[in-house]
């Protein structure tokens, strides 16, 4: 069964490409078998059917203008007064046939080989007479043409004087139409031509500028069109060039100064710029590798010339250093690489020296302290460089400590079996050292709490024996005595009681 839908009205401009759409694409590509656009009662445009490119007819109107889309709309390139008519698209759905009318009108504009400037007539400029560029005069002359297609024609020309302010400025032409919006020509820009009041000298090079760069000046004119040639002023010199650049290479500080162009034949209107060449020149009084012995004294001084205010920084290895080195009293410690940094606008110079304090090896200690169990650590505290070695004098486990700022320890553990004296002997390539210390013998080795214990029974037991031995001897002193009164029966003076209680006296510190 044939269906067939309301009149649909489009509008296009003349042209311009316009889509047409087939039931506004409301159906879906595979459910429609054969899809057919025609135009008017018998002309076909193109058909396609299901999984098949669209065949397009060989109607001349339309065969190099047309395309389909997915959704059925009809593509219609480059649209003239003559599309104004109905086009139809009839669709196979199912068992229906389906038919679109669309109504296109098309409204015209003005055509871009139309709008332009071609007409435009603008009075001759000289570059001697630029004051009359003052005077303004326009004049605009419009034409309008029908022709039997019913597309009119209009042209419209504009006659006027030019000034200075008019360049780079663009003119165009707008057409009013009632069926579409204001439509704007493409911009044309015309030359003006007027003679250089000015010029202007700039550096195209970044600076800041060190000695060895390269340094490009610029010369540039307000005229137009601008002048060919330019005379450079270099060093107080004229040189003139085919060109607006010039350019310095391998600049030195003697480049330092003002740079002037000019027109060739006018060195009135000129311009300059100001250059500076910056430099930075240090010397350091130490450089290279420096060997001094300890206890000496080494001045350093860094003399720096430059083009301005420089900064000075002072490195040892990676540490930063907060001010220029002083040594008036060397140690191994003061050994390192020194670096002093030199920075100023964008430049940098950096200068080493490396110090190296030298000396034969001294033992500055050699103790011995308490191991595990019965062992002895015996420690051998050297000072020197380049660093020591140690050799000892017994065999034992040893080791040794980092070495650091010209110091290192060497310790050895030995299990000594008898009195001994043990030698550390430290040596390098200027000297060496040796020391000695006596250790004691296993049967010997006694811890300190045992060692004054010993002492503190020796003391009690000492004590002891003092108080008895002058117990007894007072003791036989009172016997003695009592025993010679016995012997020549001689009595005391004093009471029986009285002697009595000096003989118990007597006694008692006997028994004592």
């Amino acid at each position: 069964m044939t269906q067939v839908s309301g009149l649909e009205t489009l509008t296009s401009k003349y042209g311009d490409p316009i889509e047409i759409p087939c039931n506004k694409g409301q159906f879906k590509e595979s459910d429609v078998t054969l899809v057919k656009w025609k135009y008017d009662k018998d002309g076909n445009i193109l058909v396609k059917q299901l999984d098949q490119n669209a065949t397009i007819s060989t109607d001349v109107n339309y065969k190099n203008r047309v395309s389909i889309k997915k959704d059925f709309s009809l593509i219609i390139t480059q649209v003239t007064m003559a599309d104004q008519r109905t086009f139809t698209c009839m669709l196979v759905w199912k068992e229906d046939i389906l038919e679109y009318p669309v109504q296109l009108t098309i409204y015209s504009k003005l055509p871009n080989n139309q709008r332009d400037f071609s007409s435009l007539v603008l009075y001759s400029i000289s570059l001697y007479c630029f004051l009359f560029l003052l005077i303004t005069a326009i004049k605009i002359n419009t034409n309008v043409d029908v022709d039997e297609t019913r597309l009119s024609t209009t042209t419209s020309t504009l006659e006027y004087t030019a000034v200075k302010g008019d360049i780079d400025a663009k003119f165009t032409c707008q057409v009013q139409h009632i069926w579409s919006a204001n439509m704007d020509s493409s911009p044309l820009v015309f030359t003006v031509n007027y003679p250089t009041e000015k010029v202007n000298l700039q550096v195209v090079s970044q600076g800041p500028f060190k000695e060895g760069d390269s340094v490009t000046l610029k010369c540039t004119a307000d005229g137009n069109p601008p002048p060919s040639s330019y005379s450079f002023y270099i060093d107080g010199e004229k040189k003139t060039v085919d060109s607006n650049i010039y350019t310095l290479t391998n600049v030195t500080r003697e480049n330092t100064g003002d740079y002037k162009c000019s027109l060739v034949d006018n060195e009135d209107i000129a311009a300059s710029v100001p250059i500076t060449v910056e430099y930075l020149d240090v010397v350091l009084s130490t450089t290279g590798k420096i060997v001094k012995n300890p206890g000496e004294s080494l001045e350093v001084t860094v003399d720096v010339n430059a083009s301005g205010a420089a900064q000075t920084s002072w490195k040892k290895g990676n540490a930063k250093l907060n001010s220029l080195p002083k040594f008036d009293k060397l140690t191994y410690s003061d050994s390192g690489m020194y670096e002093c940094v030199v920075s100023m606008a964008g430049l940098k110079e950096t200068r080493t020296f490396e110090l190296v304090v030298e000396g034969p090896p001294v033992i500055k200690n050699l103790i011995k302290e308490r191991g595990e169990g019965m062992t002895k650590v015996l420690k051998c505290v050297v000072e020197g460089s380049p660093k020591p070695t140690v050799q000892w004098s017994v065999n034992g486990t040893s080791a040794e400590s980092a070495y650091e700022h010209g110091k290192v320890t060497y310790s050895i553990i030995i299990d000594p079996k008898g009195n001994l004296t043990v030698s550390c002997t430290a040596s390098n390539v200027l000297g060496a050292d040796i020391k000695s210390i006596n250790v004691s013998a296993r049967k010997y080795q006694k811890d300190e709490y045992s060692d004054q214990t010993t002492l503190a029974v020796g003391i009690v037991v000492g004590l002891m024996l003092a108080v008895l031995a002058i117990g007894l001897a007072y003791w036989l002193y009172m016997k003695k005595s009592r025993q010679g009164s016995w012997k020549t029966g001689e009595k005391e003076d004093g009471s029986a009681e009285e002697s009595k209680k000096l003989e118990e006296s007597q006694s008692q510190k006997a028994d004592v």
